[in-house]
């Protein structure tokens, strides 16, 4: 394609307002500029192009001024001329005769849904990673959210549990065999009954969700579906309308966007939290101090819930759900039971859906918070059946016989929970997620559409015996009883992860770097702020420093920790943190050899950046 022929068109590129979260997407169509009108799609700006020069001007420009973790990845990969240069001939034709590109070969909504996936992910895939013998000097992967500290006691252990019996849908079992009748045909699209029974068990236990009432998990309620953002999604799906929005408070899991706009058209409205707490202009403006890592300033409260709901509003974006990472990913904490309360009455107030995202709830290595000796985690299900029983026992219209004998935990039809086994048993190869709800408008539709995302027959149950089996006999008391699930492998897994986090939260204070004092999930919350690159020019600190000016910042500081000493870290402000220069380490994510060479490598960047 010759220059010229790009030199009169008019490039239409998807922009970021403040208003929606809307990633930078890839050139999407181009006319002359004769044919400029204003564009009634929402996040779309025109910019004409005068001249090949001028493109180029304006493409950098727009990859410059953008979001720099969010924006498209094919614009680290491909010049403005490659893009076009690759238009199919089809379309040049088209261009030609009409002065439009028309695209044959895919939909703007898929190439859109790919450009809301990080673009550090793509820094990520293209630097080279370590290994002990090919690349010594490779960077090492402390990004990915999984546990490979796991491997001699899942392997043996899901050998056996796929292979040791097979469960007909009547409740009949055949020892020894592998796979039975049953299984090959169509299976409940909410998930085998016995595999529902089996995972309402377990998360009465993992949950420690009280008996003493009589009410127990509905396991009508519970749909299992390939994943936890499968579930999620179907979930947000049937509670909103394409454009509602989902409130999420910061700093949060990156993916949950492409999670919940890629398909269901949510907007995500970020909850920020440190304007909102007492200390928050001491430690957003301080130089350095270990106070910038305390975790009140992450907690949402009322004011900053009626903060991120009237702008959604003002916006005109219905505010639909509040999205609760429970314990958070990716600050490593549980959320105090005051947090969730307070979210709870807050969202009950407002006819505002909470969902409480517990993936980590059988990840809580540190059991006992070592401040109120009381349990560090406390499930949003708990807490919220116990508020509605105080409340129901305050209103005597609310403690009717209908009441006390509905099934459920009484949570009512604005508390829903997802879960899945990817994180707490390192299965995210297996694609297992949980949803559970007691609103039963959704429940129908929460089934079909999971007709789209079931899990296999084999892998249900695989799961069965893995939740209903007890532990092995060697190493384990036989009379104690208990679940291999609950009384072997998560204490195991818990030790191993309690270590890690100890080893690098020492190192972490002999560099006197500021951190989060983990207690859950597989992360470590680390606060690198103090090798910033210097402001520029103009600039205030804290949060007065502009958007632009701390992403850029981050990124040189994240490409520097990534090319130049070898660690992959997740950057905080592709998780919209407030402030920059804070990275999520994830401990899990190396063998033995590799985590103390991590831990070599961050003793190493902090001498080099301290001469």
């Amino acid at each position: 394609m010759r220059r010229g022929t790009a030199s009169a068109a008019f490039a239409y590129l998807s922009y970021r307002p403040q208003s929606r979260n809307l990633p930078l997407s890839l050139v999407e169509s181009a006319v002359p500029a004769s044919r400029l009108t204003p564009n009634s799609r929402p996040g779309i700006m025109p910019y004409q192009i005068i001249s090949w020069g001028s493109f180029n001007k304006a493409f950098s420009t727009i990859k410059r001024n953008s979001y720099p973790y969010r924006n498209s990845r094919s614009h680290s990969k491909r010049s403005s001329s490659q893009a076009l240069a690759s238009t199919p001939s089809s379309s040049l034709s088209s261009l030609a005769s009409t002065g439009t590109v028309e695209n044959t070969l895919s939909s703007s909504r898929g190439r859109n849904a790919v450009s809301l996936l990080p673009v550090y992910l793509a820094d990520a895939r293209a630097v080279k990673k370590y290994h002990p013998v090919d690349a010594p000097d490779g960077a090492l992967q402390l990004s990915v959210a999984e546990n490979q500290m796991l491997e001699d006691l899942l392997v043996p252990a899901i050998q056996t549990f796929s292979s040791a019996r097979a469960s007909f849908q009547d409740g009949t079992d055949n020892v020894g065999g592998f796979f039975e009748s049953d299984q090959i045909y169509y299976q409940p699209t909410h998930g085998r009954e016995r595999l529902r029974e089996a995972m309402a068990s377990y998360l009465h236990r993992i949950l420690k969700i009280p008996t003493e009432s009589g009410k127990t998990l509905d396991v009508d309620g519970i749909v299992m579906g390939a994943g936890c953002n499968a579930v999620l999604e179907n979930l947000c799906f049937c509670l909103t309308e394409p454009g509602d929005a989902v409130l999420l408070p910061t700093p949060y899991y990156a993916a949950f966007e492409f999670d919940l706009v890629a398909r269901a058209g949510l907007n995500i409205v970020p909850v920020n939290t440190r304007k909102f707490h007492s200390k928050s202009d001491e430690l957003a403006n301080s130089d350095r101090s270990h106070a910038v890592c305390e975790a009140d300033c992450y907690y949402p409260n009322r004011a900053s819930l009626d903060a991120a709901y009237e702008a959604a509003l003002e916006n005109q974006s219905q505010p639909k759900i509040l999205l609760l990472s429970h314990p958070n990913n990716p600050l490593g904490i549980c959320y105090p039971p005051w947090v969730i309360l307070e979210c709870i009455q807050w969202a009950r107030e407002k006819k505002v859906h909470l969902v409480s995202d517990e993936i980590y709830a059988g990840s809580v290595y540190q059991s006992i918070h070592p401040e109120t000796g009381k349990e560090t985690f406390q499930s949003a299900l708990a807490l919220a059946a116990a508020a509605t029983r105080t409340t129901a026992a305050s209103d005597s219209n609310q403690d009717g016989p209908e009441s006390r004998h509905a099934k459920g935990l009484g949570l009512g039809p604005f508390v829903h929970f997802v879960y899945a086994l990817s994180k707490d048993f390192a299965l995210s190869g297996l694609r297992v997620g949980v949803a559970y709800s007691e609103n039963k408008e959704i429940r129908v539709p929460m089934q079909k559409l999971n007709d789209l995302c079931q899990i296999s027959s084999q892998t249900q149950v695989t799961v069965q015996e893995m939740l209903t089996s007890p532990p092995p006999i060697s190493g384990h008391d036989e009379e104690s009883g208990g679940m291999w699930s609950t009384d072997y492998f998560l204490p195991e897994n818990h030790k191993r992860m309690r270590e890690r986090s100890l080893r690098l939260q020492k190192v972490l204070e002999e560099c006197q770097i500021p951190f989060l004092k983990a207690d859950s999930g597989l992360f470590l919350w680390m606060d690198l702020s103090e090798f910033l690159p210097e402001l520029p020019e103009g600039e205030s600190s804290g949060l007065s420093e502009s958007k632009e000016s701390m992403d850029a910042r981050e990124r040189t500081l994240y490409l520097e920790l990534m090319k130049d000493f070898g660690l992959l870290f997740t950057p905080g402000r592709s998780m919209r943190n407030e402030l920059p220069g804070f990275f999520r380490c994830v401990f899990t994510a190396a063998s033995e050899a590799e985590f103390a060479l991590a831990l070599e490598r961050i003793q190493c960047f902090v001498t080099a950046k301290r001469k």
